[in-house]
């Protein structure tokens, strides 16, 4: 029993043998907690300014903006540079961002204007970072083990969830929310330091693509024409506009549904942070990749968001809220490994660029759509309508596999990428095979 526990383990956390993801993991998990510490301190400031759920929307909506717009851009851009020198940049950026909102907050000058400015400059730097970030995933850990390193990203990610708000919460009710902003500009340091210090000629970089006319409709046709990545790219742009607006949605269900604090809108985005860390660290040892398995987490996560969305009791909330986070991370961590291990490495960065797209673009439209529908109704509605969505995405991406279509090569492996493929965890290798370039 003792040794399949400690094959288990080895399995789940097998990218962390490569010291360069081992190192920018540490990084990214302390900043990653400052990140969620900024977001609950963001909107819970927003709420203090303006008491108005549609201008939470609002705020959020610019912040993602510059994704929607500029996004496919930055995957152009990340497939021409050196992703490594790209993202040290872009790190200072936002941590000099973090810094000028902290200060605003703690001399008592902050307006709804200035926060709203201040996360579009954070939004100009997300367009540009997440497609580095995601595809750089690859050239520290190669294709053996990327699934399992980004489903590790997701598993911090949502570590950083379930301690960050929570954290965030109660230095909102004892020091204020500027400290959390000044906090995070201090956790940046971190994941710069670990990008500094990475040793170079152990990555493996994806040929630089050449500055050409057309890279952008060149990518944007490619993804089209592949199943195994336009079908995740459909599902995540239904699920990303309405189901992932928490931003909005649980402040508001928090203050207003059950009469609670700050402290409770911490401890129930934690909560969801719990139960993705758990469901996490079960996809990297046990996860597939492919469309079948993102239509049971997008089933699943529907169902625990309309579990969450009429919980008569706060604590049934917080349990719902458990599997929200499990279903999350799985849907995620699926349909972001499903398509880049189905893309061309001189691809790799528009495809990602397309995906974040899909994920956080399209908060400009369905953060104020749930606003105004929360301000209309009530706040179960909002977090209904986004149930509505999971399962919508999950029955058209059944109905598509049900019905045979044809396959579509595209080129990530080797291996015809076909859209009701489902891949089996990566059998890993020795530490010479796994220095090899993927």
């Amino acid at each position: 029993m003792a040794q399949q526990s400690g094959g288990f383990w080895r399995v789940t956390f097998s990218s962390l043998r490569i010291p360069n993801y081992r190192l920018y993991f540490t990084g990214q998990s302390v900043s990653l907690i400052g990140t969620w510490m900024q977001m609950t301190a963001q909107s819970w400031l927003v709420l203090q300014l303006t008491h108005s759920s549609t201008d939470l929307g609002l705020a959020v909506a610019l912040q993602t903006l510059p994704v929607l717009l500029l996004g496919p851009y930055g995957g152009v851009i990340a497939d021409r540079s050196d992703k490594r020198r790209l993202m040290i940049w872009l790190q200072v950026a936002m941590g000099v961002q973090a810094l000028v909102l902290g200060l605003l907050v703690v001399l008592d000058t902050v307006r709804f204007w200035q926060v709203c400015l201040l996360a579009v400059v954070l939004g100009l730097n997300n367009a540009f970072e997440n497609s580095a970030r995601q595809s750089f995933v690859r050239e520290m850990v190669g294709k053996d083990e990327l699934r399992n390193a980004i489903t590790l990203n997701s598993v911090t990610v949502n570590a950083a969830r379930a301690v960050g708000p929570g954290l965030g919460g109660i230095l909102i009710a004892t020091v204020g929310t500027g400290v959390c902003f000044l906090l995070n500009a201090a956790s940046f340091v971190a994941v710069v330091a670990s990008l500094l210090l990475m040793d170079r000629s152990a990555l493996r970089p994806s040929p630089p693509a050449p500055r050409v006319a057309g890279q952008l409709r060149e990518g944007l046709r490619y993804a089209a024409g592949v199943p195994s990545i336009a079908v995740p790219l459909a599902m995540m742009g239904l699920v990303g506009l309405l189901a992932y607006e928490f931003q909005v949605s649980l402040p508001v269900l928090a203050s207003h549904t059950f009469h609670g604090n700050s402290e409770t809108y911490g401890f129930m985005t934690a909560a969801m942070g719990i139960g993705a860390v758990i469901g996490g660290l079960f996809t990297a040892a046990r996860g597939r990749t492919g469309i079948r398995p993102m239509i049971v987490a997008s089933t699943g996560f529907g169902l625990g968001i309309l579990v969450t969305a009429f919980a008569p009791a706060l604590a049934l909330a917080y349990a719902a809220m458990l599997f929200v986070g499990w279903a999350s991370v799985s849907f995620i961590a699926i349909g972001n490994s499903t398509v880049q291990l189905a893309a061309r490495p001189e691809m790799r960065g528009r495809v990602v660029a397309l995906w974040q797209v899909a994920f956080q673009g399209t908060t400009p439209i369905g953060g104020p759509l749930i606003g105004v529908v929360i301000s209309l109704t009530d706040p179960r509605i909002g977090l209904a309508v986004g149930a509505a969505a999971c399962l919508v995405a999950a029955l058209g991406a059944y109905l598509y596999v049900g019905r045979g279509r044809p396959t579509a090569t595209g080129g990530g492996s080797g291996q015809p990428s076909s859209p009701d493929r489902t891949t089996r965890p990566l059998r890993h290798g020795t530490a010479g095979e796994l220095s090899q370039p993927g």
